[in-house]
């Protein structure tokens, strides 16, 4: 079957990056658990941090990944399905700070790299770049310069930018993905300014509901399975 390129690209514009903070039980084999059910999603992980969080012997994870925006609450409610996922939190730019942490290394030797002989290598070029980005030298050897930058992936993606579009040579580049925290309560003008809208009515959270996740999927709205494919355990 045929797909014709307008329509590929029709597919493409649909999607859009969700961010979904979980918090998992701390044991082996979690990671692969959550892989594998967006693998069978067909959904593309973007981004996945994993790290230590407030709770004792509990991971939090940061996804991201590229789906169309209706399937947001499908993606929790599955993800609530794996007995070892404690909270799942859906959150938007607006919402939440997100930040992602780089570092990249520039050739900085006295002659250009050999693979890249017409590069630039001026020292004093890249210490005002970093300026300007508000990044960080944090190595300095005699062939190289390691800068580390901390930001929206916007922001990293400009610095990349304009250092390879400056003559430099990158050597290598290493980016934690998204991280991602809901913000504070505040009033509603910084709401406002934050491109939320404070004055509609929130759904009202169930009885029972973690005042951390506020909007976390009853047992009635994520217990049917939703994608035929995919079980709750396969591997036991």
């Amino acid at each position: 079957m045929l797909v014709s390129s307008r329509a590929v690209d029709a597919l493409r514009k649909a999607l859009m990056l969700h961010t979904f903070v979980a918090l998992v039980q701390d044991k082996p084999g979690v990671l692969t658990r959550v892989a594998s059910l967006f693998r069978r999603l067909n959904i593309n992980i973007v981004s996945l941090t994993v790290g230590e969080s407030e709770r004792p012997d509990t991971s939090r994870m940061t996804i991201v990944c590229e789906a169309p925006e209706h399937a947001a609450h499908r993606i929790r409610a599955s993800l609530y399905k794996l007995e070892i996922t404690e909270d799942v939190d859906e959150v938007s730019r607006s919402e939440a700070v997100i930040r992602e942490l780089c570092l990249i290394k520039v050739a900085a030797g006295p002659t250009p790299p050999p693979e890249n002989p017409q590069a630039q290598h001026s020292r004093s070029q890249i210490f005002e770049l970093a300026t300007v980005f508000r990044a960080r030298v944090v190595d300095l050897a005699p062939e190289s310069i390691m800068l580390e930058m901390t930001g929206a992936a916007s922001k990293i993606e400009g610095l990349i930018q304009v250092l390879r579009e400056s003559g430099f040579h990158i050597l290598e580049v290493s980016r934690t993905g998204r991280m991602a925290m809901r913000r504070g309560h505040h009033t509603s003008r910084v709401l406002k300014a934050l491109g939320t809208q404070p004055d509609q009515p929130s759904t009202p959270a169930p009885t029972d509901a973690d005042p951390d996740y506020p909007n976390k999927p009853t047992a009635n709205e994520f217990l049917d399975n939703q994608f035929p494919d995919v079980h709750e355990e396969e591997d036991r």
